[in-house]
């Protein structure tokens, strides 16, 4: 296994993330009411980097479990 590409890891949980967030019908301003703000919630799909506490505030609010957003996105 190699050195994980940290900025395309980010990159790749963005996207899971706001695939996710469609999938279940959710606009980046419903995200509001889980107590995100609209620009945080903006830099998370975008890619930026995330801490664990928010990981898991956005698996919390997006009803997933932490393996699936984080499957196969060090590949």
């Amino acid at each position: 296994m190699g050195v994980i590409d940290h900025a395309q890891f980010f990159r790749r949980l963005g996207k899971r993330v706001r695939e996710l967030r469609r999938k279940r019908g959710h606009s980046q301003e419903d995200m509001i009411s889980f107590g995100f703000s609209a620009r945080h919630w903006q830099q998370i799909e975008a890619g930026r980097p995330i801490t664990l506490t928010t990981l898991l505030r956005i698996c919390e609010a997006l009803d997933v479990r932490l393996t699936t957003i984080l499957a196969g996105l060090d590949r």
